[in-house]
């Protein structure tokens, strides 16, 4: 465990406001020393190397590419009907409800061995056990995600040596909705009632699915950076033989393409990863150098292996 964690086990949660570790840390490793459900989930290991944008693009954006060392991801913003007759853009999914959305998807997939899934009340018991209160502006920003993702086109473009491989898919290949009633104002209404994953999503995250702790998404639920953080050391850090650094600017490529200056992504990008690594006590990270990067070490990945039996 970091040390944080032995302060807290140790000495208590008071201790470690004592010592002046940051807030946020002390929340984020307390929700997830003391949170007694085991769940687990899954994603695919593509969104562990490259994510979704954190903040709203423009509407009207052409899309959304992010690169990291062997994937590059380009998001395509989908389009509805538009009241005048003329198709509108949804715009391209992003932030924490986006992502909430995702993994619920993909866990309940990988549980089921199916592609679809039954949406509606189970999205919004996923959404309460993840800390999101489901009603007003909540309720509003997931029916928004859902409704982007349900559109987007991806391509994962992954290279390998010499070798480069490209996939284009939806992540949806169908999806149904219930239209908002303006006769009722309720927090209970369930606006997405099943959803359909694409044969070419569902193949590949059946082949290369990553584990995760619920509690530790539930830690960080409201931190769209700090859960791609910790996505990407679950994926990485199990696989490695050897200490391997990795650059800052190898970081910004994935995590901070929204930052023009190096020192504002730095300033952004390590108290998320400290709040990853609130959540996942089993991983060693160290900084190489203030002006080089970070060194990720050989860790024990969040789940421990298990023979995962699929129906």
């Amino acid at each position: 465990m970091g040390l944080i964690h032995d302060v807290i086990d140790e000495q208590g949660r008071q201790a470690a406001f004592n010592l002046d570790f940051p807030r946020p840390e002390i929340e984020a490793a307390s929700s997830f020393m003391s949170d007694e459900d085991h769940r687990i989930g899954f994603l695919y290991s593509g969104w562990c190397q490259a994510a979704l944008p954190h903040r709203r693009l423009a509407d009207d954006s052409k899309g959304w590419q992010i690169d990291s060392d062997h994937v590059c991801l380009i998001i395509q913003p989908g389009m509805r009907r538009g009241p005048t007759g003329n198709p509108i853009h949804v715009g391209v999914p992003y932030g924490s409800r986006a992502r909430l959305i995702l993994l619920y998807m993909q866990s309940e997939a990988i549980r089921t061995n199916c592609r679809d899934i039954e949406l509606g009340k189970s999205l919004r018991s996923w959404m309460k056990r993840m800390s999101i209160p489901i009603g007003g502006k909540n309720l509003e920003a997931v029916r928004e995600q859902a409704d982007r993702l349900s559109r987007c086109q991806l391509s994962f473009e992954i290279v390998n040596g010499r070798t480069r491989g490209i996939t284009s898919q939806k992540i949806m290949e169908s999806s149904m909705f219930l239209e908002p009633d303006p006769n009722i104002d309720t927090v209970d209404d369930v606006f997405m009632l099943t959803a359909k994953l694409s044969s070419e999503f569902f193949e590949g995250l059946k082949k290369h699915p990553v584990p995760f702790r619920e509690a530790a998404i539930r830690a960080l639920s409201n931190n769209s950076m700090a859960l791609d953080i910790y996505s990407w050391l679950a994926y990485r850090l199990h696989s490695l033989d050897k200490p391997t650094p990795i650059t800052w600017k190898g970081l910004k490529a994935q995590f901070g393409t929204a930052y023009s200056q190096m020192n504002n992504f730095r300033l952004r990008f390590i108290p998320n990863l400290k709040l990853a690594l609130a959540a996942y006590p089993e991983a060693i990270v160290s900084e190489t150098d203030g002006r080089i990067g970070l060194t990720l070490h050989p860790s024990p990945p969040p789940v421990r292996r298990k023979i995962y039996a699929v129906k």
